[in-house]
């Protein structure tokens, strides 16, 4: 299965649209609620259901409360008049039959563990970070899923002016919006998503009722994520708030490309429904993508700079900034410079897209004023990544193809995690894994 991940955000994303997409595309739903069954907070079950929106057949993903949640409350949200508008054009969204139901009751009340939480709680970031780690998922998972969290509290940080220790969350802090968020790394997780393509989010018009009061649409907190992170967006005319900070957030968090490859295979398609009831039917479509190479002319891009004022440390915090950002590659060597000065060569390798804030991080963080760029052509294997099983537990393989020959690359991460797991030595397990595919 593909490790390419599309997001067609064409009517916006929130939290349960992308897990429903999610679990469309595949996601395990057991392994899915007996994580939830560990998150240390109370008062909530969880409903899957298929549900019919704008005639198309949909995978629905409900967080039900215990406390009365305002979340979908359609006259809440916009009021009467916007109201009766929507159910003049709605997209007549009927539930079928068959659904499953699971309740999330936690038989042992230990304080320090379970809030009982209501809608009404207020969490900061450190309350987050908490539930989080002492709910049973994978670390990568885990990271994921505070990765999300701390976007949204730098964009409320900066929307309310306050440091991001002191931002108290509302809806994102709530119940539902912590199991959305948790359930989305961990489906993204047991997908081995690597790559996730967002071209831009499509966006609605007018005001929405918030804990803050009424709120111009894209609310201030999407507003600011998406500003923080070169998130395109595409203004609808429908009015309604398509996309939330929940929604914003995850996209900020997994993004890695914005552009379509020119050709692509479509292996998987999931179809997420959201639950308010717009113009314009509330559908999350994901696609595992494989990319198409065969007439397509790969290029990669490289920028380099000689740099002989800089420390080690600094040097050093500037690869991390760039990996983060997306670079492919990013190394130094020693060089001699003019009048003999001893400096070093920085050289990224990168994508067309990442070209503007790859190098604004060089320029930013390093005493460079110059950097050179070049487009280079490149020849590249077809590759596709595989999960073997071996005596150890599943491991990911990048399996390559030169003339008619497999060529096999256990994943680092993958071997690694299993290598210290079970106390072998990563050779050891990196042998097993390439040995698992043969058989």
């Amino acid at each position: 299965m593909s490790n390419k991940l599309y997001l067609e955000c064409n009517a916006g994303i929130s939290g349960d649209m992308m897990v429903a997409a999610l679990i469309d595309l595949g996601a395990d739903k057991e392994k899915l609620l007996s994580v939830l069954d560990t998150v240390p907070v109370d008062g909530f079950s969880i409903k899957f259901s298929r549900v019919m929106k704008a005639g198309i057949d949909c995978q629905d993903f409900d967080v039900v409360l215990e406390e009365e949640n305002h979340d979908h409350d359609m006259e809440y949200l916009h009021g009467k008049e916007i109201l009766s508008h929507y159910d003049h054009h709605h997209d007549h969204e009927q539930h079928h039959d068959h659904e499953q139901h699971h309740d999330h009751e936690h038989p042992h009340d230990h304080d320090h563990h379970h809030d009982h939480s209501h809608s009404h709680v207020h969490r900061n970031l450190k309350d987050i970070v908490s539930i989080i780690e002492g709910t049973e998922m994978t670390q990568k998972a885990k990271e994921t899923a505070k990765k999300i969290f701390t976007i949204v509290a730098e964009a409320e940080a900066k929307a309310h002016d306050k440091p991001i220790d002191e931002v108290h969350f509302h809806e994102v802090g709530a119940v539902d919006s912590i199991v959305d968020i948790i359930s989305v790394a961990v489906c993204l997780d047991d997908l081995g998503i690597e790559q996730v393509i967002v071209p831009f989010l499509a966006e609605g018009k007018g005001t929405v009722r918030c804990a803050h009061g009424v709120l111009p649409i894209p609310v201030p907190a999407v507003a600011q994520i998406v500003s923080n992170y070169g998130i395109s967006l595409q203004m609808l005319p429908y009015q309604g708030e398509f996309v939330t900070p929940t929604g914003a957030a995850i996209v900020a968090a997994i993004c890695t490309e914005d552009q379509l490859p020119k050709q692509m295979k479509i292996q998987k398609v999931g179809m997420g429904a959201g639950k308010r009831t717009y113009e314009l039917a509330s559908i999350l479509r994901a696609m595992l993508i494989e990319e198409s190479t065969g007439t397509e002319e790969d290029v990669i891009y490289k920028l380099e700079s000689n740099i002989d004022d800089c420390s080690g440390e600094t040097l050093g915090y500037t690869m991390e900034r760039l990996f983060e950002a997306g670079a492919r590659d990013v190394h130094y060597h020693p060089v001699f410079m003019k009048k003999n000065r001893p400096g070093w060569q920085i050289n990224v390798i990168c994508k067309e897209a990442e070209v503007e804030a790859l190098e604004e991080i060089i320029f930013r963080e390093t005493t460079t004023i110059g950097i050179r760029r070049m487009k280079l052509e490149r020849s590249i294997l077809q590759r596709e990544i595989q999960e073997v099983e071996t005596p150890y537990g599943k491991v990911l393989v990048k399996v390559c193809e030169l003339n008619g020959e497999k060529q096999i690359y256990p994943e680092y991460e993958s071997v690694a995690q299993l290598a210290k797991t079970h106390k072998i030595s990563y050779m050891d397990m990196y042998d097993i894994a390439k040995s698992a595919f043969k058989m």
